[in-house]
């Protein structure tokens, strides 16, 4: 009986072993990437696992890929960390100070594991996927010299318009369909359907921006996801109309 007791908890040992996992990690200013940062809170959204930095910047935290880590120090912006692999990370975390634009293109910094744009080379940026971007010139509202009647010109605008529209619409369907989408994040079946149902960018969104960044925008969309309790994790249904 004791042999086999034994036999069991020897097997037992290495699955209990395999089953925490973890990450570590360090953590950097951005501006100087040379001084770590103490006492920085890093939770884990999905286990709610909490830890904070050491002296020299590093941490290490229970967790699983497809986790997302949020990082907060006050005085820095609050960052967060999607994680498709169990590497050890150097994240570098924005100031306060940092202006807006600077905050923008930084917090795609701390997502490098998305593949998003690195910030130094923000100004050289290109959609995902290689797809140039639009530009103004060549969007409907643009200024343009043309002649003839005003009529005719109102309807050559208006067809422009919805082409352009039509090329929007086909692009938003190639990034923000099931296969791109549960590439990036841990959702599937209906989740996954309602996830996308919720959260796919209108054309005006994506038209605003000269670059826009759709792995970036599914990551921010699924951490606002995951604190939603789950019975807000889909839209309403659409009332049914009475008849006269």
């Amino acid at each position: 009986m004791l042999k086999r007791l034994i036999i069991v908890l020897l097997f037992a040992i290495p699955l209990h072993t395999l089953a925490q996992t973890g990450i570590s990690g360090a953590v950097f200013d951005y501006e100087n990437k040379n001084f770590p940062l103490q006492k920085v809170t890093i939770r884990n959204l999905n286990n709610q696992k909490v830890v904070q930095t050491g002296a020299a910047g590093q941490f290490t935290i229970t967790a699983n890929k497809g986790d997302l880590l949020e990082l907060t120090l006050p005085g820095y912006h609050i960052d967060t960390l999607y994680l498709t692999d169990l590497q050890s990370k150097t994240i570098y975390l924005p100031s306060q100070e940092t202006n807006l634009k600077e905050v923008r293109i930084r917090s795609a910094r701390i997502s490098k594991d998305l593949n998003l744009n690195n910030p130094t080379n923000a100004k050289k940026s290109t959609r995902v996927g290689g797809i140039p971007p639009k530009q103004n010139v060549g969007r409907a509202g643009g200024v343009g010299l043309s002649f003839g009647g005003g009529k005719e010109r109102r309807e050559r605008a208006k067809v422009k318009a919805l082409e352009e529209t039509a090329d929007y619409e086909q692009e938003i369907n190639q990034y923000f369909s099931e296969e791109h989408v549960s590439a990036l994040i841990k959702l599937k079946g209906q989740d996954l359907k309602n996830f996308i149902e919720m959260y796919r960018p209108t054309v005006a969104r994506v038209r605003g921006d000269t670059t826009f960044n759709y792995d970036f925008y599914i990551a921010q969309a699924y951490q606002t996801w995951l604190k939603l309790p789950a019975e807000q994790r889909k839209l309403p249904p659409v009332p049914t109309l009475k008849k006269n």
